[in-house]
């Protein structure tokens, strides 16, 4: 499995027992769902390796505690912390048509309100405290916050998103 068929579930942040139990911090807003896997895949030595369930519950409210096979001792579960996890894209739950993935927007022509035609979403960018757009504009970048007011309409059908941005943000890219 490549790294570009799966999408992050999350991270194993802790053990949870001496008999190689682990919690997985879920990037998700509903772990529940992910309750019934039988297997995940965790980025060990930049390859993605599968790992299959015995035993998985929820712990508090982002975590997932999880028994693997073969995982047995401390010291197996030290050598999985703070490793990757992922699940293939085939996976992902089913969103409403005004809800997107951000690895579905890759490629969209984003039009906005007052300057029209502003440029293709190139990537999302997630490591920040809020998610932006990075949109290539004539060898420009504009990066614009994921934010629910800016968002007018998505189009899947034509994958074009419609923006209504505050006055400013996007000029201040085109000066």
């Amino acid at each position: 499995m490549q790294k570009e068929d799966c999408f992050y579930l999350g991270k194993i942040v802790s053990k949870f027992s001496f008999k190689g139990e682990l919690l997985i911090k879920v990037d998700s807003d509903d772990p529940e769902q992910y309750l019934e896997l039988e297997s995940v895949f965790v980025e060990y030595r930049k390859n993605l390796i599968p790992f299959f369930i015995d035993r998985i519950s929820l712990q508090k409210s982002q975590l997932l505690r999880v028994k693997f096979e073969d995982i047995d001792t401390e010291e197996d579960a030290n050598d999985l912390l703070k490793k990757e996890v992922y699940l293939p894209l085939e996976m992902l739950p089913e969103l409403d048509d005004d809800q997107f993935y951000y690895h579905e927007i890759i490629g969209f022509k984003v039009i906005d309100k007052a300057h029209g035609e502003i440029g293709i979403i190139k990537s999302v960018i997630d490591n920040s405290a809020q998610p932006l757009f990075d949109i290539s504009y004539q060898e420009k970048q504009i990066l614009i916050p994921i934010n629910d007011d800016f968002i007018e309409k998505l189009d899947k059908d034509n994958h074009t998103i419609y923006l209504n941005t505050p006055e400013g943000l996007i000029t201040m890219y085109l000066e």
